[in-house]
């Protein structure tokens, strides 16, 4: 049929069309009320078992000619309804009645029930089964899930989409419709009358071919086969059996499908009733269970609705039935959770054999985040959800549901609600009319930093990033504080974040205005300084925090790191400062005759400041190689006033001289904002005169850092005192950079002025400095009665031995900061240490000391250590202290075993709070000696005692004493300690088993430490000769028992560290007022008091001899030649007891030296 032959549709929703008057029924109140007495008595009317189609519990069951008996006779009629009791929208009309009324049926031959088939022929009974009101009517054709492709009639109703076999068959049952076929006019709206249906007129429910009840149906919509105006697709679901289907319409005329689809969208939405329950509580639990094993369920934030997920096949170049089979629609629910948006697929019922269409396997999440695109089609109930990760393709689905609208509020809403800050969401809704901005409540946005938690979790989670690996901390106290800092992954085995986490990070950064800093310094940003996005640009990257467009040549071919930098100083008004330091680890080209294009962090930001975009005015660049095109950007930045820079810091860059020339000089203009100068590690040699004039421009530093500058030959100093008492600094670094006299004066010139009273840091590390220049700056920054001046003074690694009268009487005499730090002074005497330690005990100013790898000509003797002893119990000022040795593989720095005798004056100490004393040997006996201040010392917090050749014994030791000490905050798990204690006696062990024959002095020592763990389980006593050497033929310790030994010695360090971190808590609540309730220890730890009965402890169950006496009578499987090769006998540790009774300091077991 040509298509101007076609039957025009009838449209009520045409405002050109008038429909025709509706046809008023007739009154039928009597034969109503006949009908509603006959159904109290029984159920034998097959339509008296319906529910009105409004209600979705008792959805209406369609009609399938299939079944239907042709025979005229109206006794013969009940008999074709007996049949399956199928509950599908499918189901022939013999299913519409239920089985009760099936028997009753069976009994329509008798004479007694001839009235009652009167009554159920009655039409006035299917008044309410298709409804009464036809809203449109035409012919079409018809294809897909249960129907084949064929021509029918349709008939809309109030309740019903009736697909009847011939239009004769129609207007049969509703004689409102023509029974000529109209070719101009096939649509009508009427309201037909029942009552005025004759009895002949009942076998035409025998030619209904199929019904949608109208409350079923999910969406209404054209398809997108090639002709998208020429087929529909009509999908229905049925709640009680939980599966859909759907009605496949072709037609010729565009215009017809638009009435088809108008009426069906129309009548379909009066149809649903707005207080049925939407869902079944076994539907919500089952959904409420996919997102739970997501983790992506709160009943908060939980939003379910049927959708149809259409497949699109746009290379269709025609319609036909066989490429409509191709476009098969799933059903399934859309879950909106709190962090992703889940299509969840249909369940699998135990009942059903069959599945009718396409069933999604698996659930299909997306991130919430990844959101990129919503649209809705005007006209129908087709709409699209456009997805995209970072660096991968996009994700676009294609989905259909009357809802459309409702669920892309809703959408909103969640995206809104994680990210809480941004004035405009990242993706785009494209709707024919806007979305009401009041239809749904405004996000809670109650949290910590602006919600920056919520919306980092929520980008995670939609790039499938592990949030337990990402750290941060949020400092309040430096300058430009809130500062938000990225530290290293929270695993041991990977140091950097891949690029989605990264992405993660600085998006949820993104329009947050809690923050003045954001530092990533020392976080690798290689992989994203590499990558560049060949699958699409960030839009939201593309336009200011207002929205307003942002045109800056060559934006897209910028690297992901620089334009995620870009995004950053756009979107947040309170960012000032930018920290990337020792984030990049390119290395410039050093191509002839090529470019380097730089790491692209100044262009990011150049542009911006010049044109007043961003608040951004310190970037730091410490530790970047910078290009060519970096430096290039930096001086035209530099060059402009408006841009307000207020700090340079380009330290370690590979820039020369000459380049930092060129940046000073352009940096004139910024002489007024000016803050902050770091070029250490320029390359060169810099002209003190030249620097000089450029230097004197800016008259508001405040720290400046001139570390490893190597100046020209002169007897200038590097900066003149005129300079200097222009400024008032707060940090002056000069380490190493070498001083002359000039430079020394000009700076104590500069320290005795009160010019200098803001100087809080003053670094002069490697500077050539002697005793007494070191003494000169104490003197000259030593103000009369006011005490300690408060700052902190670097001096480590100098000539202090020229001068050190000098610099030990100003210490003596107070002339100290309150901080000071003099790391790896080399004493050639040990007077020399004796004097400064005598010092130490006058002086009454320093609060904060570090002498550190200390180097003495020999281990202390005696008298030192009373000294030191001394210091320890009478300064009562120092409030940290660090004494710490140093072990390196040509040198050697610490104190001795006669520190162990200097550490109890700490017994008396009631001042200091943090003591380091790492790599100083202490073993057991010192282990011993610091359990012993840990229980009567109540002012310390911190011990740093590290790498100190501390076994389980002694780390035993350590934890018995925090538990009768309740002020300590911190104490190490010592896991460097552990892994060297492991290694030494696998090492050792092994050496053992590889020369059985070879007795040496080390394994007849690890013989003999065997032993005497043996016998100690019931004496102290080693076995006889004799008696070791019958145990030398026992077999020997393969890998698996050395393994398993450590392995077991392993679990009980780590039950020692989870009973340490229990005791910290404690502490750590009682030390802010917090209750806490404290479990019960075991009686067995206790700490030995005394070198005997460290020695007697030795035979407890924690011991490695114990452990490896169990493993001797359970031992491990081994291979046959592990069975005759010459064994380790138990009696083979002898020799270490006996050196451990005569040297207690080496600890217990093999773990000595």
């Amino acid at each position: 049929m040509s298509s101007r032959h076609r039957r025009k549709s009838l449209n009520l929703f045409r405002p050109s069309l008038t429909p025709l008057s509706p046809i008023e029924p007739k009154d039928s109140s009597s034969d109503e009320q006949a009908v509603g007495k006959k159904k109290k008595g029984r159920q034998s009317s097959i339509l008296s078992t319906f529910s009105t189609p409004a209600s979705p519990a008792s959805p209406v069951e369609p009609l399938d000619a299939e079944h239907v008996d042709r025979s005229d006779s109206p006794k013969a009629r009940p008999r074709t309804l007996q049949k399956s009791n199928r509950s599908s929208v499918f189901g022939s009309i013999r299913s519409l009645k239920s089985l009760d009324d099936e028997e009753k049926l069976t009994r329509s031959h008798s004479k007694t029930s001839s009235q009652d088939e009167e009554e159920v022929t009655t039409p006035s009974s299917f008044k309410n089964l298709f409804g009464d009101v036809v809203i449109y009517h035409g012919e079409v054709q018809s294809s897909g899930g249960m129907f084949r492709k064929r021509t029918q009639y349709l008939v809309l109703t109030e309740s019903y989409l009736i697909c009847f076999r011939s239009h004769l068959k129609a207007a049969e049952m509703y004689p409102i419709i023509p029974a000529q076929s109209n070719k101009n006019h096939s649509s009508r709206q009427s309201v037909a009358s029942f009552n005025s249906f004759q009895d002949t007129q009942l076998g035409v429910y025998n030619e209904i071919h199929s019904g949608i009840a109208l409350d079923q149906i999910i969406g209404a919509y054209r398809l997108d086969d090639g002709r998208p105006y020429f087929s529909l697709e009509i999908s229905y679901f049925d709640d009680h059996r939980t599966r859909g289907s759907s009605m496949h319409l072709q037609l010729n005329d565009p215009r017809e499908a638009d009435g088809w689809l108008d009426a069906i969208r129309s009548a379909a939405s009066k149809a649903h009733s707005p207080e049925a329950p939407p869902f079944k509580t076994n539907i919500l639990e089952y959904v409420a269970r996919v997102l739970e094993h997501d983790r992506d369920y709160d009943p908060q934030h939980f939003h379910l609705f049927k959708v149809v997920q259409r497949a699109s096949n746009k290379a269709a170049s025609r319609t036909s039935s066989e490429d409509l089979s191709k476009l098969a629609s799933t059903f399934s629910y859309l879950a909106i959770g709190i962090n992703k948006i889940h299509l969840v697929p249909l369940p699998k019922m135990a009942t059903r054999s069959t599945t009718a269409l396409n069933e999604l396997e698996v659930p299909l999440s997306f991130g919430m985040s990844t959101l990129t695109a919503i649209s809705m089609q005007g006209g129908d109930d087709a709409f699209q959800l456009a997805f995209r990760i970072p660096l991968q393709k996009p994700y676009i689905v294609h989905l259909a549901s009357s809802q459309a609208t409702t669920i892309a509020m809703y959408i909103r809403q969640a995206a809104e609600y994680l990210r809480p800050q941004w004035l405009q969401q990242p993706f785009l809704i494209n709707t024919r009319n806007p979305l009401d901005e009041n239809a749904l409540p405004p996000p809670d946005i109650e949290e910590d930093h602006a919600c920056f938690d919520r919306t980092l979790v929520a980008y995670c989670a939609g790039y499938n990033a592990d949030t337990s690996m990402i750290r941060y901390s949020i400092d309040y106290a430096c300058e430009d504080a809130p500062s938000f800092r990225l530290f290293s992954p929270a695993s041991p085995h990977r140091q950097t974040y891949t690029a989605l986490e990264l992405l993660a990070v600085m998006r949820a950064l993104r329009y947050n205005e809690s923050f003045t800093t954001i530092s990533f310094s020392g976080i690798v940003l290689d992989e994203l300084q590499r990558s560049y996005d060949p699958f699409g640009i960030d839009f939201d990257g593309m336009s200011t925090r207002s929205g307003t467009p942002l045109n800056i040549p060559g934006h897209q071919n910028l690297n992901i790191l620089a334009q995620e930098v870009r995004a950053l100083a756009l979107k947040s008004k309170r960012l000032r400062r930018l920290d990337f330091s020792f984030s990049l680890t390119r290395i410039p080209s050093a191509v002839e005759g090529s470019r380097d294009p730089g790491c692209g962090l100044p262009e990011a930001l150049s542009p911006l400041c010049k044109r007043s975009l961003t608040n951004v005015d310190w970037l730091v660049l410490n530790g970047i190689k910078l290009g060519e095109s970096d430096l290039d950007y930096l001086v035209d930045a530099a060059s402009e006033r408006a841009c307000h820079i207020r700090a340079l810091e380009v330290s370690n860059c590979d820039l020369s001289v000459h380049d930092v020339d060129v940046l000073l000089s352009t940096l004139a203009v910024q002489e007024s904002t000016l803050e902050v100068i770091d070029i250490s590690g320029v390359q060169g040699r810099m002209s003190p005169e030249l620097f000089q004039q450029q230097i004197g421009y800016f008259g508001h530093i405040r720290k400046i850092n001139l570390a490893r500058v190597q100046r020209t030959a002169g007897s200038e100093p590097l900066i003149a005192p005129e300079t200097l008492l222009a400024w008032r600094l707060e940090e002056l670094i000069l380490s190493q950079t070498p001083m002359n006299e000039q430079t020394v004066d000009s700076i104590s010139a500069y320290l005795a002025s009160s010019r200098s009273d803001t100087l809080k840091e003053l670094q002069l590390d490697q500077c050539g400095l002697s005793g007494k220049d070191l003494a000169v700056f104490f003197q000259s920054m030593t103000r009369q009665g006011q005490g300690g001046r408060k700052m902190h003074v670097s001096a480590s690694e100098n000539r202090l031995r020229n001068g050190y009268s000098a610099l030990f009487d100003a210490i003596g005499k107070n002339m100290t900061p309150t901080h000071l730090t003099m790391r790896m002074i080399e004493f050639e005497k040990e007077r020399h240490f004796q004097d400064l330690i005598q010092a130490l005990i006058k002086n009454r100013t320093l609060k904060v000391l570090d002498i550190s790898k200390a180097s003495l000509p020999y281990n202390a003797s005696a008298e030192t250590c009373e000294d030191l002893q001394k210091m320890f119990s009478e300064n009562q000022v120092l409030e940290e202290l660090d004494i710490s040795g140093e072990h390196a593989h040509l040198d050697v720095t610490r104190f001795g075993i006669g520190l162990n005798l200097a550490l109890t004056g700490l017994k008396a100490n009631h001042a200091l709070k943090v003591l380091t004393i790492e790599h100083q040997n202490l073993g057991l006996q010192g282990a011993n000696t610091l359990a012993e201040v840990l229980e009567a010392n109540e002012t310390l917090l911190e011990v740093h005692c590290e790498n100190n050749d501390i076994n389980l014994q002694s780390y035993s030791v350590l934890v018995n004493a925090v538990q009768k000490n309740r002020t300590i905050l911190y104490l190490p798990t010592l896991v460097r300690d552990r892994e060297a204690c492991f290694d030494r006696i696998r090492r050792e062990i092994e050496a053992t088993n590889k020369r059985p024959d070879t007795p040496t002095s080390s394994n007849t020592a690890l013989r003999r430490t065997f032993t005497a763990a043996k016998s100690l389980k019931g004496s102290r006593t080693p076995l006889p000769a004799d008696q070791a050497s019958k145990s030398q033929g026992t077999p020997p310790y393969t890998g698996q028992d050395i393994q398993a030994g450590l392995d077991t010695l392993g679990e009980k360090w780590d039950a020692q560290t989870a009973r340490l971190q229990r005791l910290l808590t404690r502490n750590y609540h009682l030390a802010h007022g917090q209750s806490y309730e404290e479990e019960e220890e075991d009686g067995n730890n206790t700490r030995p008091s005394s070198p005997d009965r460290v020695m007697s402890s030795l035979s407890n169950t924690d011991s490695l001899s114990a452990i490896l006496e169990n493993m001797k009578v359970d031992r491990t499987p081994r291979d046959e030649k592990a069975e005759n090769d010459v064994g380790l006998g138990i009696d083979m540790l002898n020799e270490k007891v006996i050196e451990a009774n005569s040297n207690p300091s080496l600890g217990f077991g093999v773990s000595g030296t």
